[in-house]
């Protein structure tokens, strides 16, 4: 990682004019076509659930905005960051899990399995429960969204740890689609950045073989 000169940064004024904002982040709520992610799955007999985290995770690796967090008044930029996700319980509860970044999708969902049959068997490590080199998941698959609000605590603006949800996917025109929603600390990156995730990400989708 490395530390942003914020004297020398190109927007250093939308910086500091967000930073101190009680609520500085915004969400954006659009769909992405998900059919041929749904078909690759089918194929290579994959998770769905994991499959699109690792499309997440593969896209905002590639979009350096994605990877700025704050710390202690700092800008840091990550090579790389994580992707953690909630996992639902067998008793309709939920527990958090930590997924590693791999450039293939088949040691990405390989990896998250292991993880997640880790998680059921009380194997859980904590040395990535407070790392800030990571995007925070969750899926709500009973209800196709159109808008979300992230309960948060305060200190959470001071790190800006951007925050994902997938919705339920539904039928249109032999097409599945899938609503998305994302929310990040505009002190951090703008709506362009946003924008730039939903082409990567269905870039990414379209081109699963």
């Amino acid at each position: 990682m490395k530390i942003i000169d914020i004297e020398n940064w190109d927007r250093k004024n939308q910086y500091n004019f967000f930073k101190n904002y009680e609520d500085p982040f915004f969400n954006i709520t659009a769909t992405l076509e998900v059919t041929n992610l749904y078909r690759f799955c089918k194929v290579h007999k994959l998770s769905f659930f994991l499959a699109g985290l690792y499309v997440t995770n593969k896209a905002m690796n590639q979009i350096p905005e994605f990877k700025l967090r704050l710390d202690d008044g700092k800008v840091i930029a990550f090579e790389d960051i994580d992707i953690s996700s909630t996992v639902l319980n067998d008793d309709d509860t939920f527990s958090f899990c930590h997924f590693e970044s791999f450039s293939s999708i088949f040691e990405f969902i390989e990896n998250g399995l292991r993880t997640i049959e880790n998680l059921k068997k009380g194997i859980v490590g904590d040395s990535d429960v407070n790392t800030i080199a990571v995007v925070h998941s969750t899926t709500i698959p009973w209800v196709s969204i159109t808008g979300f609000k992230h309960a948060r605590n305060g200190n959470e603006k001071g790190i800006g740890i951007p925050k994902i949800v997938f919705g339920k996917y539904y039928h249109e025109n032999n097409r599945k689609i899938m609503p998305f929603s994302v929310e990040v600390h505009h002190a951090l990156m703008d709506g362009i950045h946003v924008g730039l995730l939903f082409e990567k990400m269905q870039y990414i989708i379209d081109h699963l073989k």
